[in-house]
This record gives structure tokens, C-alpha cells and sequence, in this order.
């Protein structure tokens, strides 16, 4: 049997920025995106995407290029492509409706987590199963460490701490047990307690 490709980091991945989303639009209806705390999450949040997009744009896209030869696939590599050049304005107009105090923050939020929403569901319905159709869990672990080499040790101590804001204790215990050891013990002593102080989103 195929060996499947494991695409929990890219859930997960997906989930934190649904949240976050869920946090921004909170904090506007409340009248508290002046709050650091809140500018503090808005701007990791926006740190965590670039790097997410980034990467997927310079080291996943292109290994299916030359293997998405039917008519669809190339369809939903364009689309893929398409989605991501939507929501670079929209984070853009966000931050200066910030700045400038704007008064339809709500429905800039709004707008921009049923954006970036709809292109999470999009790639989780079609472009993860043509992933998995296409490219071996070799590919995907090449992509794994193109996306490591871009975070670096800073990025990851942002990141895993990042994605566990908030799950059941349980699926944080799940989720942490899949790095090493060595790992687990630097988000545990280091990297979650300085994400901790930072009280991301915490208005």
C-alpha cells in the first residue's frame, strides 16, 4: 500500500489562522484594536501567514507543476496562486484602517477571515488531495524542511507555541508528541512561557 502523506502541520497550521481571524473580529467589535495586546497578535498573525504563503508559493506549488497535467489540476494550481494574491491587499487595507482609526474594522475583519477562510477550505477540499495524489511523502517532507529552513530556530520557537494557543490540552499533548524530545522540553521551559508574557489577543 502507498505510503499517505501526514498533513497534520498544514491542519493545524490552517486552524491557528482561523482563530487568530476569530480573535481580530472579536477585538474590533469590542473597540480594542488599539489594545498592544491586540496589535501584538494582529502582527504575529500576519508574520506566521507571510511565512506559511512564502514558502508554499516557492517550494510546494512548483513540485506539482510538472506533474499536474490534467486540465483541472492546472485549474487549481492558478486558483491556488490567485487566492494568495487576494490577501496580500486585504492585510494591506486592514493595516491602515489601523492607523487611520477607521470605523469599519469589523467588516474588514469580517471580510478578510471569509477570504482567507474560503482559500483555507479550497486548499483542504481539492489542492491537499491532489497533494496526495501526485507527490510522494518524500515531496512533502522536502516542503516540511523548506518551510524549516525559512522559520529557523526563531520562527520555530514562535510557531509551535503559536499553534497550541488554545487546544484542548490534550490535542496539545498530541500534537507536541510529534516532535523530539529535546523539542518539547524548549517549548516547554522556553518557548511557551515567553509566548505566554506576550498575551497575545488577551484584550
Amino acid at each position: 500500500m502507498t505510503e499517505k502523506i501526514d498533513f497534520t502541520e498544514m491542519y493545524v497550521t490552517h486552524d491557528a489562522f482561523r482563530r487568530d481571524l476569530g480573535r481580530l473580529e472579536a477585538a474590533a467589535r469590542a473597540g480594542r484594536t488599539d489594545d498592544p495586546r491586540v496589535r501584538g497578535g494582529w502582527e504575529n498573525f500576519k508574520a506566521q501567514l507571510l511565512v506559511h504563503h512564502s514558502v508554499e508559493d516557492a517550494s510546494l506549488w512548483p513540485r506539482l507543476v510538472p506533474v499536474a497535467t490534467e486540465p483541472e489540476a492546472k485549474g487549481l494550481l492558478e486558483d491556488m496562486e490567485t487566492e494568495h494574491a487576494r490577501i496580500d491587499p486585504l492585510l494591506a487595507g486592514f493595516d491602515r484602517a489601523l492607523e487611520d482609526g477607521a470605523d469599519d474594522l469589523v467588516v474588514r475583519a469580517k471580510e478578510l477571515a471569509d477570504v482567507l477562510g474560503q482559500h483555507l477550505e479550497h486548499e483542504e477540499e481539492e489542492a491537499l488531495p491532489l497533494i496526495q495524489s501526485l507527490l510522494t511523502p518524500a515531496d512533502w517532507k522536502a516542503f516540511g524542511r523548506a518551510m524549516a529552513r525559512r522559520q529557523g530556530v526563531r520562527g520555530a520557537a514562535a510557531w509551535v507555541p503559536w499553534i497550541t494557543d488554545g487546544m484542548a490540552p490534550g490535542d496539545a499533548r498530541a500534537f507536541l508528541g510529534r516532535f523530539p524530545a529535546p523539542l518539547r522540553l524548549l517549548n516547554r521551559l522556553l518557548w511557551a512561557p515567553r509566548y505566554e508574557r506576550r498575551r497575545l489577543w488577551k484584550f
